[in-house]
């Protein structure tokens, strides 16, 4: 009668890789109560831990999104009632809409034991969570969803390509007490990359892939340089430079703005190391006067998934 999915946060971008890589994290993360009801329709009866946020189902990225799942089943006059629990700020940085849509459709999808695999049910979350981004981007969706690092080839057919894991790969998330909205972010971007640039950024994720499958860690740190979208958008965050400079300084591979802001991250080889990282990080941002919070964990290869 009652299902409780949970979907995790995620590192869209992974800085070089804008609109097309994203990361898994353990934590935080949304959490979807899917229950039957004799009322017939979908309904949202209460979010909680979040404030502001519509319980219209098409106006809500989990609503939408199990809304979208169940004309795919054909069940759009079954009565189901989800509850939202929010784990996380939205305007992160960390997928907070993505997360909600993510364990949206897999909360749907097992209580009425329809059986799609999570490829199946990517492109209900992507439409869910397009309401929040402004466009259909799944760099968010897909690594809470599928786990691990993803490629998105091509958006609109949902062709997802997951990377092998570096076995001491961890990754340091710092997210101030700041709020950013995606479409805010991506106002500021200019359309035009001067070719130099081009190159430059596509010798970075080449390198970077590379060093996926090769468990390279110092060649991650060197690819882990974007020189497109971090320099637009780093003053629209308090004390970044320093931020990252700490990061390095206490020895991550590389950090960069995690999504579209304003958290920042740092990959790490090693617990120790993203631990060092996150309090210098912190500490950065505390000599602005903003506090913040650390999320340290490996990357999570499981992805979304039923809490029984």
């Amino acid at each position: 009668m009652e299902v409780k999915a949970f979907a995790p946060a995620s590192i869209g971008n992974i800085g070089i890789g804008f609109d097309i890589m994203g990361l898994c994290i353990q934590r935080p993360g949304d959490q979807v109560v899917a229950r039957h009801s004799s009322t017939p329709g979908l309904r949202i009866t209460e979010i909680r831990g979040a404030t502001g946020l519509p319980t219209d189902i098409e106006l809500n990225t989990a609503g939408l999104a199990a809304l979208r799942l169940l004309e795919h089943l054909g069940a759009t006059d079954m009565g189901i009632e989800l509850e939202i629990h929010k784990k996380m700020p939205s305007g992160s940085g960390l997928g907070s809409s993505a997360a909600s849509a993510v364990a949206g459709v897999m909360a749907v999808n097992a209580l009425l034991d329809a059986g799609l695999s999570k490829k199946e049910l990517l492109p209900f979350a992507c439409m869910g969570e397009q309401i929040a981004s402004g466009g259909l981007h799944a760099d968010n969706v897909a690594p809470s969803l599928l786990g691990g690092i993803v490629l998105i080839r091509d958006n609109h057919t949902f062709d997802i390509v997951q990377f092998p894991v570096p076995p001491a790969l961890y990754t340091v998330v710092v997210h101030p007490q700041l709020e950013m909205l995606t479409k805010t972010a991506r106002a500021i971007l200019r359309p035009e990359v001067p070719l130099k640039t081009y190159i430059e950024q596509s010798a970075n994720i080449a390198a970077f892939v590379s060093a996926l499958y090769t468990d390279d860690y110092d060649l991650i740190g060197r690819s882990l340089q974007d020189v497109i979208i971090e320099p637009q958008r780093a003053g629209l965050i308090p004390g970044f430079h320093a931020v990252k400079a700490a990061a390095l300084a206490h020895g991550a591979l590389g950090s960069s703005i995690s999504g579209a802001g304003p958290s920042v991250f740092a990959l790490c080889k090693g617990a120790f190391i993203a631990e060092k990282a996150g309090k210098a990080m912190q500490a950065a941002f505390s000599a602005v006067n903003i506090s913040s919070t650390i999320y340290t964990s490996p990357v999570n290869i499981e992805g979304a998934g039923i809490i029984l």
